[in-house]
C-alpha cells in the first residue's frame, strides 16, 4: 500500500510520480511534445503499473495546453480523457497542469489576450471533469514555474516569446493569466485546490563579498519569491492577486539550485567542502513555508545519472528534518519519473528517472529500464518518512 500523506492532506499518497508533460517550444522554434518523446502516452497503463509496484498513487500530469488549444476557445480534450481515464481505472490520483511549459501557436505571455484566452480555458477545464467528476478532489497548478519561464523566454530566448531583458514583464504577462485563472476556477469551482510549483533556490555572495554584493545576492534570492507573492497580492497589488489564491505550495529542487551569484558557479549539492553558505534542503523548505504559512509539497526532485540514490537519501532524510521542524510537509514528488531527453536537442537522456530509456533503440521513449539502485534507495527514502509520520498519523487518527 502507499504512503498516505498526513490526515489533512488532499493527496492520495505522501510519495508522488511527476511525468513529464513539456508541450514548448524549444531554443531553436521547435515544438516539442514529452508525453509522446518519453512514450508516457503511448505505455500510460503500463506506466501506471509500474508506478504501483514502488507503492506511488499521486502523480503529476499535464494537459498540454497548445495541443487543446489550436483555435481560440475550441477545445479538444480527447488526449486528456485518455489520461483521465487510464487514472480512474487504475485508482491513480492525478494533479493537473494546465500549462506547463508551452502555450498554443497564436499566443506568448506578451500577447494583450494571453490572460483571457488562459482563464477561459480554466474553465472549460473544470467543465469538463467536473462533467465525469463531480465529487473528487481537483488539484490544479495553473501555471508551472512561472520564475523560470519567465527567465527562459525573456531573458536568454529559450522559449516563446524569445526576448532578452525583458523577463520582469514576461513575468508579469503570466503571472496576470496565472492570477485570472484562479479567479475562473475558483468561480467554477470554489473547492478546487491550487498548487503552485516555482523553484526553491538558495543565492549567496562570492565569499569575502562587501555590502553592496552582499545587498544584490539577498536581492536575488528574494526574488524567487515574487510570482508567489504576485499571486498572494503583495506584490503588484494591480494584478488581482489575493492571500486566499495561497493554498498549497510547491517548490521544485534539484541538484544545481543552489548557486553564488558572481561569478556564478552552483554550490556542490552534498556540500563536501563544508562551504558555510550551502543551506540544507529543510532549512530553505522552512524559509518559504515561514513566509507564506502554507502546507508544503517538494513538487519537483530528481537526480541526474548514479548519484540518483543518495540524492533521494537526502530528500527523505531533509524531508524528515521538515517535518520535525513543524512543517506541514505533505508530499515529495519524484519527477520526472520516466526518463526523459533534453527538449533543445532531444538528445542526450538525462537518465533522472526511476526507469531509464534505451538511447540506442529506435523508439527510446517506448523503452523502460528500471534503475535498480535508485528503486532501493527509494524503498529505504520511503521507510523513513513512514516512521516520522506514524506518530502524526495517530495524533490526527
Amino acid at each position: 500500500m502507499p504512503l498516505p500523506a498526513t490526515a489533512d492532506s488532499p493527496f492520495a499518497s505522501f510519495w508522488m510520480a511527476g511525468f513529464e508533460c513539456t508541450d514548448q517550444l524549444n531554443a531553436f522554434g521547435n515544438r516539442v511534445d514529452f508525453l509522446n518523446l518519453t512514450g508516457h502516452l503511448q505505455l500510460l497503463d503500463a506506466d501506471y503499473e509500474l508506478i504501483q509496484q514502488h507503492q506511488l498513487s499521486t502523480v503529476r500530469e499535464g494537459i498540454r495546453w497548445s495541443q487543446v488549444e489550436h483555435r481560440p476557445y475550441q477545445y479538444d480534450w480527447s488526449t486528456v480523457q485518455v489520461l483521465l481515464d487510464a487514472g480512474r481505472a487504475h485508482g491513480i490520483q492525478q494533479i493537473w497542469d494546465l500549462c506547463h511549459f508551452g502555450y498554443p501557436d497564436d499566443l506568448t505571455p506578451l500577447h494583450p489576450m494571453f490572460a483571457r484566452r488562459f482563464a477561459a480555458l480554466c474553465r472549460a477545464f473544470v467543465d469538463f471533469y467536473r462533467q465525469q467528476r463531480p465529487d473528487d478532489v481537483l488539484i490544479i497548478t495553473p501555471i508551472n514555474e512561472v520564475s523560470f519561464m519567465s527567465w527562459l523566454g525573456g531573458d536568454v530566448r529559450g522559449t516563446a516569446p524569445y526576448c532578452v531583458g525583458q523577463g520582469w514583464e514576461v513575468k508579469l504577462g503570466l503571472m496576470r493569466a496565472y492570477i485570472e485563472g484562479v479567479a475562473a476556477l475558483r468561480e467554477a469551482d470554489p473547492t478546487v485546490r491550487i498548487l503552485t510549483t516555482e523553484p526553491l533556490l538558495n543565492i549567496v555572495p562570492r565569499p569575502g563579498a562587501g555590502p553592496a554584493e552582499v545587498r544584490r545576492a539577498r536581492d536575488a534570492h528574494r526574488n524567487q519569491y515574487q510570482s508567489v507573492d504576485m499571486l498572494a497580492g503583495r506584490l503588484c497589488p494591480e494584478l488581482g492577486g489575493r492571500p486566499e489564491y495561497l493554498d498549497l505550495l510547491g517548490f521544485n529542487f534539484y541538484y544545481d539550485n543552489q548557486w553564488q551569484l558572481a561569478p556564478y558557479h552552483t554550490l556542490p549539492w552534498a556540500n563536501e567542502t563544508r562551504d558555510p553558505r550551502f543551506r540544507p534542503l529543510s532549512a530553505l523548505l522552512t524559509e518559504a513555508y515561514r513566509r507564506y504559512r502554507r502546507p508544503v509539497v517538494l513538487t519537483e526532485t530528481s537526480h541526474p545519472g548514479e548519484d540518483r540514490p543518495a540524492w533521494l537519501r537526502m530528500v527523505a532524510r531533509e524531508a524528515v528534518k521538515t517535518l520535525r521542524a513543524g512543517v506541514p510537509l505533505l508530499g515529495v514528488c519524484l519527477y520526472p519519473i520516466i526518463d526523459r531527453p533534453d527538449w533543445d536537442h532531444l538528445s542526450p537522456w538525462h537518465h533522472a528517472g526511476l526507469w531509464d530509456a534505451d538511447p540506442a533503440a529506435p523508439e527510446p521513449g517506448l523503452t523502460r529500464h528500471l534503475h535498480e539502485p535508485s528503486a532501493v534507495a527509494l524503498a529505504e527514502a520511503q521507510a523513513l518518512v513512514a516512521r516520522q509520520l506514524a506518530p502524526l498519523e495517530s495524533l490526527l487518527a
